[in-house]
């Protein structure tokens, strides 16, 4: 590909270079070659363009280079010109529509002509599997399911009855989707009985779902998690949450029942939101932070139980010097005593 049709393909713009040069992939600053493109959006990298092989680098606006033998695309986000390029040059595997001889189908299933059915994949009665889905080996698609167009399914995931999955998805591999909710009722000796869960889960368009991730269907009503919504790897859903749209959830992060999750929300690493919570769009959960009471929308929180990120900087920052204080106090206290004798 040209550099003129790369620039304009990631909506960038030549400020140094032939815009005849053929580019040929893409790769990080320290590990790209001769015909690649790379890009700079972290300051603490900008060592590494003095050392690079690539032939082209997408860099910010008044993004100074240091260099005239590298062509320079610019944009307002390298990062995304960079993950653009990417997509052109590393395309997802075209759809080979099959189904493989141990796959089992039940007869009552609905399933599209243009579709890829990978080795003892099971299909159950009444499921509904739209054109170009791509189901991998080893899957379990329970009773009453309903895949949308152009999704890819992954190997070893379960997806429990009656669960609907919207178009353009990818669930990666060893993910449970539909699983029972985690409910229980005290019975007169103190034991716990089992809430049936009638529920479903509903997965709208464009979400993706890590691996060895567990979505639980709701006890009535529903489980969803809504468009573009993106979840990582070992993550835990409860029953009759709701995450909203482009909301970004990371790994091991746990939800516990009837949570409400807002657009755009950031839970990072390892974060715990208690039950019938709402965290308010826009919010973000810095790694490790847990909270027991709704987050006000846009707000950025931390630490256990968790609240506004500067109080917490100062708070964390603070501990750090309680062996320091403690010696001064104790020090204070001993020339109070000594006076006062």
């Amino acid at each position: 590909m040209k550099l003129s049709e790369l620039a304009e393909n990631t909506f960038s713009i030549i400020e140094l270079g032939n815009a005849e040069m053929e580019i040929t992939g893409a790769a990080g600053l320290d590990i790209a070659e001769t015909g690649d493109v790379t890009f700079l959006a972290n300051p603490k990298y900008t060592p590494q363009i003095k050392t690079t092989k690539a032939s082209a680098v997408f860099l910010k606006e008044n993004e100074t280079l240091g260099r005239d033998d590298l062509a320079v695309l610019r944009t307002k986000d390298p990062y995304l010109a960079y993950t653009r390029a990417l997509r052109i040059f590393y395309p997802e595997p075209e759809l080979k529509p099959d189904v493989h001889p141990s796959a089992f189908i039940d007869e009552t299933a609905d399933i599209a002509l243009n579709v890829e059915i990978h080795a003892n994949a099971v299909i159950g009665p009444r499921c509904k599997i739209a054109s170009g889905v791509r189901i991998m080996p080893n899957t379990a698609i329970y009773e009453g399911v309903e895949i949308g167009e152009n999704t890819v399914i992954h190997s070893g995931v379960s997806i429990r009855e009656s669960t609907v999955i919207g178009s353009n998805c990818i669930i990666h591999n060893n993910t449970t989707i539909g699983c029972d909710g985690f409910g229980y009722a005290k019975d007169e000796e103190r034991r716990w009985l089992k809430i049936p869960q009638t529920g479903r889960v509903v997965i709208e368009d464009n979400v993706e779902i890590g691996a060895n991730t567990a979505i639980d269907r709701a006890s009535v009503g529903e489980t969803r998690i809504k468009r573009g919504a993106k979840i990582d790897n070992l993550v835990q859903i409860g029953h009759s949450c709701t995450i909203d749209e482009d909301a970004l959830v990371c790994s091991q992060t746990g939800l516990a029942g009837s949570s409400v999750i807002g657009k755009r929300v950031i839970l990072a690493g390892q974060v715990g939101i208690a039950g019938h919570l709402k965290v308010g769009d826009d919010a973000v959960l810095t790694a490790k932070s847990a909270t027991s009471h709704d987050v006000e929308p846009g707000k950025i929180v931390s630490g256990i139980p968790g609240f506004e990120n500067r109080d917490w900087l100062r708070s964390t920052a603070a501990f750090r010097r309680l062996g320091e204080f403690a010696s001064r106090l104790r020090a204070l206290e001993r020339r109070v005593f000594r006076d006062d004798n």
